[in-house]
């Protein structure tokens, strides 16, 4: 299994995201959007920053009982309830991000929603693992 990541010179330097990921692999692993819910199924933080690392945990977690480790994520969707906030936010996400998934950067997209299926969830994370 490989994940090549391409940042082309004449896009924009990527912050946080890679441009494109060329996965080779046997065995793709679909994650299931993720939002802040705790073990008992109540969204628990505040604040964006807070929200989004429960939910970024819960990912990773069902990634790891997949066999995978965040290296292996491909892409990673983030649909955000403000997405003014999320840019606000963004060192602090990312800060989180490094500290939870380390520095192997997948495709992704931050999408705006109205609302989220909890609705006092700030921000939902899915993705895409490829493992080898």
């Amino acid at each position: 299994m490989s994940l090549h990541r391409v940042n082309p010179s004449e896009l924009s330097p990527p912050t946080g995201f890679s441009h494109a990921v060329v996965a080779t692999g046997s065995r793709l692993v679909f994650l299931a959007g993720q939002t802040a819910l705790d073990g008992e199924g109540k969204v628990t933080g505040a604040t964006l920053p807070e929200q989004f690392e429960v939910a970024l945990a819960n990912l990773l977690a069902a990634l790891r009982h997949s066999g995978g480790t965040p290296a292996d994520l491909a892409r990673v969707t983030v649909y955000a309830t403000d997405v003014a906030d999320y840019r606000a936010c963004a060192p602090e996400l990312g800060r989180v991000w490094r500290r939870l998934a380390g520095r192997d950067y997948p495709a992704m997209a931050v999408i705006g929603a109205v609302r989220l299926w909890d609705e006092q969830a700030l921000v939902e994370l899915d993705g895409v693992a490829v493992l080898g």
